[in-house]
């Protein structure tokens, strides 16, 4: 039991075997779902029908012959008037999405849910392997299901049903299968030569199939609008054939039920008519911008209604051309707006801003216009081939006769396709490309610096003055401020008048303060200082000239001042120069020494009253 739970169930089952066994049975569900939820409309018409034709078995087999017809097998019509079989090949391409997405679908979830969870998600049967059972197991059903169509009133070609069911089925469960390894874009096969595998790993392939997807989409959108603008302008011709081919109200839903399913097929008529081939309306006849051309064999139907009527081309015809024009232009636009991306390689390099003939960081160079070029060429073949497979898939034989060839021409559709594309998606994008290298360039050039501008004289002369007279305000505020702190000297030292002077005491400052930062600088210099007693906030008084300061010397050293000893001759002043009244007439007794702005205090290690006087 420990070993049964520790491993995937698919493990235990019987690992890839069981995996592909799995897909194979899912491929025939898959198979069984789309013919039953046709079946089930095609009842629904026939209940509803006033006036069957035959009992619920010839309604299943009708239903069974429009699920082969879905897949792009031609149905045949023994009863014709002729007496000879008529091939009916038009297929609805509205119809062909159901089995493409169940298929899809179906080999999606059966590589998915074969993932064990022991082996971090990974699928344990191989994608060839998951292909072949997926697509096996739907092609039995559908073997069933054309001997069951042949016993109805329309059978399938057997060698059509052959040829156009196992490469749908098969393309639809690769990319189911391709879907759940994750969407690889490589490695390529070993097979594939080097060169090939080269060019296909660049990502301006890449851009090249997003572009050429973009032109597709233009010309199917295209095309619609055009169909559309002709039922509108032929409404009531396409009236008259809704109410013509039926009389009930069973009969009407069928008709625009069936209408639904052709208008996709309509929208490539309507871009193969933009581009200028036009499509076929019978054997020798075809309907183009410049005119219908031949005898028509319309068979009345409501989405016929909208070919243009027999005769020369008008104006209103010729501006189907902007389909084409349109659809080139996005092309070129698409490679040559983004044409940086297709010189970087893998994952994240695309988006890196490269300098013009630069160096991407992810290795790479810069895309061209070589490289633009090169991408929309690539774009045009691409929206040519898709073309050329819409246009095949789109018409088809509806009788014999007149009614054997309708639809667009699937080599003409994709030639012109390609031509429009190339020939007006290349300048285009050449022209946007050297316009982004030129705007990059201009990007990536340093900005130019502007030269400095020379201000008028006048200005300058102003802008001194200015300064000048800010300076002179200044000196005066500070001459203003410092002139009461320390009245002048007189100029004589001789003169009885003159007074020895001091530093005076910092009365300015509140001795609360003082011991406060005092107090805090004790306690900050963790004991190193001496426990000094508070400085005294009265000065002390100013001694005779000639005398020796009263006041005791404080405690600590005075602090240092840069003159030496206190014996030490004062060198401040000139010894030479006579002074007092020996001084010779016309020359001016040398100036007092200018005192210090502010006396030290205590806490700058001196005493409150000062220093002894010069």
């Amino acid at each position: 039991m420990t070993e049964a739970t520790d491993h995937p169930p698919a493990l235990v089952q019987g690992g890839r075997t069981a995996a592909l066994a799995g897909a194979f049975v899912r491929g025939g569900l898959a198979a069984g779902l789309g013919l039953g939820s046709l079946t089930v409309l095609v009842l629904v018409m026939w209940i509803s029908s006033p006036y069957p034709d035959s009992g619920p078995e010839g309604a299943l087999h009708v239903a069974a012959g429009v699920w082969l017809l879905a897949h792009g097998a031609e149905l045949v019509r023994p009863a014709a008037q002729s007496g000879a079989a008529a091939p009916v090949g038009v297929v609805p391409l509205l119809l062909v999405v159901l089995p493409v997405w169940l298929v899809y679908r179906t080999a999606r979830d059966a590589v998915e849910q074969s993932a064990g969870p022991g082996e971090m998600g990974a699928p344990q049967s191989s994608a060839g392997g998951a292909v072949a059972a997926a697509t096996g197991g739907y092609l039995l059903v559908a073997a069933a299901a054309v001997g069951y169509a042949a016993g109805g009133p329309l059978p399938a070609d057997p060698l059509g049903a052959a040829l156009h069911l196992p490469p749908l089925v098969a393309l639809a469960a690769a990319a189911g299968v391709w879907t759940a390894h994750g969407r690889p874009t490589g490695p390529l096969p070993g097979w594939v030569p080097e060169p090939v595998r080269i060019r296909l790993a660049r990502s301006r392939t890449a851009v090249a199939v997003r572009a050429g997807g973009a032109g597709l989409g233009v010309l199917a959108g295209g095309g619609a609008v055009l169909v559309a603008v002709s039922l509108v302008w032929h409404a009531g011709a396409a009236r008259d054939a809704l109410l013509g081919l039926s009389g009930g109200w069973s009969g009407r839903l069928a008709l625009l039920l069936l209408a639904v399913a052709l208008a996709p097929n309509a929208a490539v008529w309507g871009a193969a008519y933009g581009l200028g081939p036009g499509f076929a309306v019978g054997t020798g006849a075809a309907a183009t911008p410049l005119g219908v051309t031949g005898a028509a064999g319309l068979p009345p139907f409501p989405l016929l209604a909208a070919v243009p009527a027999d005769g020369r081309g008008t104006w209103p015809n010729w501006t189907a051309a902007v389909v084409p024009v349109a659809a080139g232009a996005v092309v070129g636009w698409y490679c040559g707006w983004r044409a940086r991306e297709a010189g970087a390689r893998g994952t994240g390099a695309r988006d890196v801003d490269v300098p013009p003939g630069g160096v991407r960081p992810g290795g790479g160079r810069e895309p061209g216009l070589k490289d633009t070029a090169w991408a929309v060429l690539v774009a045009a073949v691409l929206t040519g081939a898709a073309m050329a497979v819409l246009a095949a898939a789109a018409g088809g034989p509806l009788g014999t006769g007149r009614l054997a060839a309708f639809g667009p021409v699937w080599w003409q559709a994709g030639g012109a396709a390609m031509a429009w594309t190339a020939g007006l998606g290349l300048p285009v994008a050449l022209v946007l490309r050297v316009w982004r290298r030129r705007g990059e360039r201009a990007a990536a050039a340093p900005p130019p610096v502007p030269a400095p501008e020379r201000p008028p004289v006048a200005k300058v002369a102003k802008a001194a003055e200015t300064a000048s007279e800010a300076a002179s305000e200044m000196a005066s505020e500070a001459a203003a401020v410092r002139a009461p702190e320390r009245p002048a000297p007189e100029d004589d030292p001789g003169d009885p008048a003159f007074e020895p002077y001091d530093v005076l005491p910092a009365t300015w400052e509140d001795p609360a303060a003082r011991e406060a930062r005092w107090s805090a600088l004790k306690e900050a210099s963790g004991g190193l200082m001496a426990p000094f007693p508070p400085a005294p906030t009265a000065a002390p008084p100013v001694p005779a000239a000639g005398k020796a300061p009263d006041h005791p010397a404080p405690d600590h050293p005075a602090p240092d001042t840069g003159t030496g000893p206190a014996d030490a001759p004062d060198t401040r002043t000139e010894p030479d120069a006579p002074t007092g009244p020996d001084a010779p007439a016309g020359q001016d007794a040398p100036a007092a020494p200018e005192p210090p702005d502010i006396a030290p205090d205590a806490a700058d290690g001196g005493a409150e009253g000062g220093v002894p006087p010069r």
